[in-house]
């Protein structure tokens, strides 16, 4: 049985046209333009979408192809030939294949057939609705650029290339789904990243087979990390130009989708997902100190509340000059309890501040600080401590630059206040041991997580604790095995 695929343009546009109409739902659905025309008797038509291309376009195409009839007669037996140089357009192939031709069409792009003749015309006449380049609202910095990707993916190439204009940048284009396919970028250094990284990523994505990915990029993840019950985020995301040219000089594998503004980045470690653009934005001895106040507040966001909790429990293990840390007066709920209930609380007012609208969410937020929280302390619902402690966890989970990460870190807290809350000092140590381990033998696209703590790599750790100096900054990361290891 043949398939679209395997369906070849006929020579006969009537056949064509038949097709169209059955397959595709020509004369059926409403923003399938088509329009036929007659150059020399004989019959030429047009196939587009008219809510992604550019009506200016197709209206200066027709005209410069009914045209033909006034000046060039004399050359009836090369119609094929005319109208592909009157096609007026930077971009212009063709295709025998009539599933290429329709997938083309349903991409943005106009399909030309022309009796007699065995192959169709695919014009790029493309408009996709959408927003201009803005800075993204989660990766904010106070010097620098204020563009940001945004969910057209050409768009998205070419504020790659305003950065990267080097001959050896590669886009690689694929179409995933076997109803929305979907384009796919894969975006590389050609001298710089490594080939068997480059190859691995075809491979995956070669071998998705959905019906559609209408959660773009976030499916292409899971069918590239196998994530599995792992909570922490095995590629790292990113909407900014200069963060993703960034990693592109480092040897690292971008993969953009359409209808998506974030970007991919592979393959990434922990200590990626704790770095942020606005370090490299200040002096070196600025990034540092604020890359450390970053750190502190992740550490925060981890083990304040554990360790607090087991400071509360048992109090012997506080300092004499420290004893005033846990509450002073007893209450009628165990301070676990409390502990778990404030950070779900917390939780709370994350997921309604995401689904409220912008001018009531800070109201919201009034509301629920203010009074919810001054009023379960009077009822006794909650001790003063507890609110603080979760609230400056909170606050470290928001200094998280990668929002995948700290919703992670918040499950790794949970279970370690749990842990410590049930079997004291034995489960805290024990939590710790299963997240260090946990990080240590998880990896990501081959490449280990934990690095470079384990494996080890002395001069990669000080680039981490430190913002070094770009000039200083002469090799690429090894994780990622360039070809070319020298920046300069």
């Amino acid at each position: 049985m043949r398939t679209q695929s395997d369906t070849f343009v006929s020579p006969d546009i009537k056949e064509n046209t038949d097709y169209m109409k059955n397959k595709v739902g020509v004369d059926v659905s409403f923003d399938l333009g088509y329009r036929t025309i007659k150059i020399f008797d004989r019959k030429v038509d047009l196939y587009y979408l008219t809510g992604l291309c550019d009506t200016q376009f197709v209206m200066e195409l027709m005209k410069m192809l009914v045209q033909i009839n006034d000046v060039e007669r004399h050359q009836k037996s090369k119609l094929p030939e005319i109208v592909e140089n009157r096609l007026i357009h930077q971009q212009v192939t063709k295709v025998k294949s009539m599933g290429d031709a329709i997938t083309q069409m349903l991409s943005g792009l106009m399909v030309i057939f022309i009796d007699h003749y065995d192959e169709a015309f695919i014009v790029d006449v493309r408009n996709y609705p959408g927003r201009t380049p803005q800075e993204p609202d989660t990766e904010k910095v106070v010097r620098g650029s204020r563009d940001g990707y945004t969910e057209n993916i050409i768009e998205n190439t070419a504020l790659t290339r305003r950065r990267v204009r080097d001959e050896r940048l590669r886009h690689e284009i694929f179409q995933v789904g076997e109803r929305s396919k979907t384009d796919i970028c894969i975006s590389y250094l050609k001298d710089v990243a490594n080939p068997d990284l480059i190859d691995l990523i075809k491979q995956e994505i070669k071998n998705i087979n959905v019906d559609g990915i209408s959660m773009s990029d976030k499916t292409i993840e899971e069918y590239l990390v196998k994530q599995g019950h792992n909570p922490f985020p095995l590629v790292r995301y990113t909407e900014r130009p200069d963060v993703a040219s960034a990693h592109l000089f480092e040897g690292h594998v971008l993969i953009m989708v359409d209808t998506s503004p974030s970007l991919i980045i592979t393959p990434t470690t922990f200590f990626h997902h704790v770095q942020h653009a606005e370090e490299y934005r200040q002096t070196p001895m600025v990034g540092s100190f604020i890359r450390w106040i970053r750190y502190l507040g992740i550490f925060a966001s981890l083990f304040l509340l554990p360790l607090w909790m087991l400071f509360v429990m048992d109090p012997s293990l506080l300092p004499t000059n420290l004893q005033f840390i846990g509450p002073q007066d007893e209450s009628n709920i165990p301070v676990l309890i409390q502990i778990v209930l404030a950070d779900i609380g917390i939780e709370f007012l994350r997921i309604a501040a995401i689904h409220t609208p912008t001018p009531l969410s800070t109201a919201m937020g009034l509301i629920a600080a203010v009074l919810i929280g001054e009023i379960a302390i009077n009822v006794g619902l909650f001790i003063p401590e507890v609110i603080l402690y979760v609230a400056v966890a909170a606050i470290g989970s928001f200094s998280t630059p990668s929002y995948e990460l700290s919703v992670a870190n918040k499950i790794t807290r949970l279970s370690l206040v749990i842990l410590t809350g049930i079997f004291g000092i034995k489960g805290f140590m024990i939590g710790c041991t299963l997240y260090v381990l946990l990080l240590t033998r998880t990896n990501s696209l081959s490449t280990p997580y934990f690095w470079p703590l384990i494996p080890f790599n002395w001069s990669a750790l000080m680039q981490i604790l430190f913002r070094v100096s770009v000039p200083l900054s002469k090799k690429r990361p090894s994780i990622v095995h360039p070809r070319n290891d020298y920046r300069q």
